[in-house]
């Protein structure tokens, strides 16, 4: 028979004895002309496609695989892949009959391999009472594979990405079968595994050769993939390197499919790290931060993979390195897919579910609004800007005017007074009269704020007797350039620490609370979580109040109250995402601890939130830490480099996993950016199972 013809009847015959039928010789002396792609191929009625979407389509899973019924449901999804597989071949045979002839006659023996194990499947089956045809069966494959223009691009999708996954898949499903006692099952799966590291090394093979010779096998297979398939398609549950090896892959090919990432069907969330709305907000873009704030955005800006879920896309400049995504998946943590920022509008081919930025500001309402229309998790109008509603919410004149009306009415002891809460001034008329008035009051010390500031910068302390020319200076500068300022007494605090929400359609949703550590100006050092930081004030905030029994649950019920008050005022601004309470501790005057429930609310993530993400990777009644290392820090214990801190951070502090079947952090400590790269910033997350242990 010619091969032509052994290739149509594969394809377009109706019934699977003729589909699976090979004849006893196969010449190819006349391949005839190039067949154009059918719809769909020839098959009994009881096996046509199903009605489709274009994502995932439903696998049977592991669940109850001691009933037979169970195993044969998954053996039909495993043989309707392997008759697929068989269509596909004979479809690039009748394609493509100018290919060379070496590449031909691998694809005969392969498409015959496949109609035996599509064969074997259909065995297997009928011991468990079930036939090819049953269920009802997806083409997926058909869809993603069958419009190649060239043989590169089926040694691309089926060789390399579905074939290449069956590495994962046949050896784990070998030991599931196994472990029910189908050892027959077991067996068959053994041997696809063996004959699919044939099938991956002869698509390899043909894929090098027609690469382009100057990019890596990982860069040729990346760009020859069109979307939807991508490498997520090519792995499976856990990454078999060893199958990967014995089919040719290189070792940079391997580390590089191990921590890659993308959707296979979830509509994925974006994420980018924008610590500058603020910013952009008080001034327009006008405003361009400073050097060292820059480099430090740099440094950070792939924390947001720490917030969200598997699959999710993280916006960067640049992408993490293997190498470190390579020790973060290895803690346990998902990885998500990196887009460089500059390619942010080929998202629009995608459906997305929701936008996630840092925060939302004139910045990311920019940067997104190509990608609106593709977004099917809410609602974004690409010509809707970042309205004055969502504005304020950032102003620190309208958290304390928040809390001014939270604390109106209450009259707890331990609760700060009305006149410890920040004025808000837009004079120096107004901003002098503001602090003789709290000196009247007696509180010496003053700080002045911006109402719109970065990460505890912009702000002014008055602890002089008198204010100084260079002080009065930076007011008078600040009213010239329009600037509302906060000014407050200065309280003296004994701790910090913060409060972390969600807004969601359904109300403000409370994620936990965190510690907080500050530098003497306000600025972020660390933050901490205890367990069942969750639902519970840290302990080391109850216990400064003479009745820590009594003073939990009164707190716990009085910012039940303000949350109740802040949902309110968020629906009004149409607000929705990660909401933060930054408050403190302190003594007054007369020596009694006392609660500033609200310093300021963040209508955006924090570093405190991200903590709270973190701690989802740690192990029961654990205590964790999110700390930032900056230069000062690195020079003070002795190191040149970042790279040189983490390598001496993971010999001093090696990360202990422990549990079944998902592993999670016992003690020790990760950096959560890469050293590598980090120029004025390391973040840190250390686990351990005391505060103290963390915090040292």
């Amino acid at each position: 028979m010619e091969l032509r013809e052994f290739a149509e009847q594969v394809l377009f015959a109706t019934s699977l004895e003729e589909k699976l039928r090979a004849p006893d010789s196969i010449t190819d002396e006349h391949p005839g002309t190039a067949l154009v792609t059918p719809a769909v191929p020839g098959r009994p009625q009881n096996l046509i496609f199903k009605p489709h979407a274009t994502g995932k389509s439903e696998f049977p899973g592991l669940h109850r695989l001691e009933q037979k019924s169970e195993r044969g449901r998954l053996l039909h999804f495993f043989g309707n892949h392997e008759l697929l597989a068989t269509e596909l071949m004979a479809l690039v045979l009748l394609k493509f009959p100018n290919a060379p002839a070496a590449f031909r006659s691998g694809v005969l023996k392969t498409l015959q391999d496949e109609q035996e194990h599509t064969r074997l499947y259909m065995e297997r089956m009928k011991s468990c009472g079930i036939a090819l045809g049953d269920f009802p069966v997806s083409g997926y494959f058909w869809r993603c594979v069958s419009t190649m223009e060239h043989p590169i691009d089926y040694v691309s999708s089926l060789c390399l990405t579905f074939e290449q996954a069956n590495l994962d898949f046949a050896g784990h499903f070998a030991k599931s079968f196994a472990g029910v006692g189908d050892a027959d099952t077991s067996k068959l799966l053994e041997k696809i595994y063996r004959d699919e590291i044939g099938h991956v090394a002869y698509g390899l093979k043909w894929f090098r050769r027609w690469k382009n010779p100057d990019e890596s096998d990982w860069e040729a297979f990346c760009r020859t993939l069109k979307f939807p398939l991508s490498p997520q398609r090519a792995k499976g549950f856990s990454l078999n390197v060893a199958g990967r090896r014995a089919a040719g892959f290189d070792e940079q090919f391997i580390t590089e499919i191990n921590v890659y990432s993308q959707s296979k069907g979830r509509t994925p969330s974006v994420f980018i790290f924008n610590p500058f709305a603020e910013g952009r907000i008080a001034e327009g873009k006008t405003f361009n931060p400073a050097k060292h704030q820059a480099q430090l955005a740099r440094d950070l800006e792939n924390l947001p993979q720490f917030l969200c879920r598997q699959d999710d896309i993280v916006l960067a400049e640049q992408k993490p390195s293997v190498d470190f995504l390579s020790r973060i998946k290895q803690a346990g943590f998902p990885l998500p897919e990196f887009v460089e920022v500059k390619d942010v509008r080929n998202l629009k081919e995608r459906k997305l579910g929701r936008l996630r930025p840092w925060a939302w500001g004139p910045d990311s309402y920019e940067l997104f609004k190509p990608i609106y229309a593709s977004v099917t998790g809410e609602q974004r109008e690409a010509e809707k800007r970042f309205n004055p509603g969502l504005a304020q919410l950032y102003s620190k004149t309208w958290s304390a005017d928040f809390l001014r009306k939270v604390v109106a009415s209450k009259t707890e002891s331990w609760l700060c007074a009305e006149n410890e809460i920040g004025t808000a001034v837009v004079t120096i008329q107004e901003a002098l009269a503001a602090i003789t008035k709290i000196r009247e009051r007696g509180h010496h010390k003053i700080v002045v704020k911006e109402a719109f500031g970065v990460a505890g910068s912009n702000a002014l302390r008055l602890f002089e007797p008198e204010i100084l020319p260079a002080q009065r200076r930076w007011l008078e500068n600040a009213f010239n350039q329009k600037r509302e300022l906060v000014v407050e007494p200065w309280l003296e605090r004994l701790a910090d620490f913060s409060v972390q929400l969600e807004m969601t359609p359904s109300g403000l949703k409370l994620c936990g609370y965190t510690g907080l550590l500050t530098d003497a100006r306000g600025q972020f050092v660390a933050n901490f979580a205890e367990p069942h930081h969750h639902k519970r004030i840290p302990a080391g905030i109850i216990s400064l109040f003479r009745a820590p029994a009594d003073i939990s649950g009164q707190m716990l019920e009085f910012y039940g109250e303000i949350f109740a008050r802040l949902e309110s005022e968020l629906r009004q601004v149409d607000f929705s995402g990660p909401v933060g309470i930054d408050a403190f501790v302190y003594k007054d005057e007369g020596g009694a601890t006392k609660l500033k429930p609200i310093v300021e609310i963040n209508p955006r993530y924090t570093m405190g939130r991200v903590l709270v993400e973190l701690m989802r990777q740690t192990c029961q009644n654990s205590f964790g830490a999110f700390r930032l290392v900056n230069a000062t820090k690195l020079r003070a214990e002795g190191f040149g480099n970042f790279a040189d801190y983490a390598l001496s951070l993971t010999e001093k502090l090696p990360l202990q996993l422990i549990g079944e079947p998902q592993p999670r952090i016992r003690s020790g400590a990760l950096c959560l950016n890469d050293p590598g790269r980090a120029q004025v910033c390391l973040a840190v997350f250390r686990v351990g199972q005391s505060a103290a242990e963390i915090l040292t």
